[in-house]
């Protein structure tokens, strides 16, 4: 087992000849530790971050294992500049990118043999969002819509406005802003006490209750309307309470199964208005509606669920 290992302050760089013309990269101020690595049966944590072409923000951080396989990584590409990528936008897509910046959310984890992989790219700009509006009424074939999120805090300080102006204009009714991991909490509350919004979206779930610290608290006290993604953590959490027993005062609440405990852990607490899990099968949404029947969870029952520590 290698009980450290840690980098500080490198620089690593990267040619990729194979395209026309060639592609340079490099990785500046990259620092990084792995701890506990062990090619047996252990986990390790790693945890690393740089900057690409010294200017875009990299981060990394997740648990890996060599046997079993086992990882489960997110990592954030933050301003990459797309004047960087303009020889290749024009050859390979017939148009050149000249400007712009690239944001880039991944996860990806491998356990049990499967690979499970989201990625959240957006190039953000004024002109970007009022090509993705027009887009979207076209495909919603309207005029204006009720809610109009700036999706995980992209550019916010330009889409807000912007997402205000259509709201001025009665385009849509409501406007706020969106999440879906810790790393955005504190981002969110600043915004919180700086903006004016009408809703925000962040996840909480019994293996990431964070937002209940400060974010929860302080939507609930502006008096802006909380809607709640990842209660599931993209179904991993099925995985962690498998062949475990609901717990003994699960029929005092109405909850005869595990996608109606999380549900209803996170619709109990008081700031939030509504949660929105993903599903595409009927008999799912049927299960899932059953969380919003019976009485809500105590504060006891809600940190029993959080001890459980999934």
């Amino acid at each position: 087992m290698l009980g450290r290992v840690s980098v500080e302050e490198s620089r690593l760089a990267h040619r990729d000849n194979t395209l026309t013309p060639d592609f340079d990269v490099t990785l500046e101020q990259w620092s990084g530790v792995m701890e506990n690595f062990d090619t047996g049966s252990g986990r390790a944590r790693l945890e690393t971050s740089g900057r690409v072409n010294g200017q875009a923000r990299l981060r990394a951080q997740g648990d890996l294992a060599v046997s079993p396989l086992y990882l489960d990584l997110t990592g954030q590409l933050d301003g990459y500049g797309m004047e960087t990528l303009t020889p290749f936008t024009t050859r390979y897509l017939g148009f050149g990118v000249e400007r712009g910046r690239l944001d880039v959310d991944t996860e990806v984890s491998i356990e049990d043999g499967q690979l499970d992989s989201t990625t959240k790219i957006a190039a953000d700009s004024r002109a970007e969002a009022e090509r993705q509006w027009a887009e979207s009424l076209k495909a919603l074939r309207t005029d204006k819509v009720e809610l109009l999120q700036v999706h995980n805090l992209r550019d916010w300080k330009t889409q807000l406005p912007y997402a205000r102006e259509l709201k001025e204009q009665g385009k849509t009714k409501y406007v706020g802003v969106t999440h879906y991991l810790d790393r955005g909490l504190d981002e969110m509350e600043r915004i919180l006490r700086s903006e004016p919004l009408d809703f925000i979206q962040i996840h909480y779930s019994i293996n990431a209750p964070a937002a209940a610290e400060t974010v929860l608290p302080l939507a609930r006290d502006k008096g802006v309307a909380v809607l709640i993604n990842r209660a599931f953590d993209d179904g991993k959490l099925f995985g962690r309470v498998k062949d475990k027993p609901l717990p003994g005062w699960a029929p005092e609440v109405g909850v005869e199964s595990w996608a109606q405990m999380f549900l209803k852990f996170a619709i109990s607490h008081p700031a939030v208005t509504s949660v929105i899990p993903a599903t595409s099968k009927p008999k799912h949404q049927r299960d899932n509606l059953q969380a919003g029947y019976g009485p809500l969870l105590s504060e006891a029952q809600t940190r029993e669920l959080i001890a459980m520590d999934l």
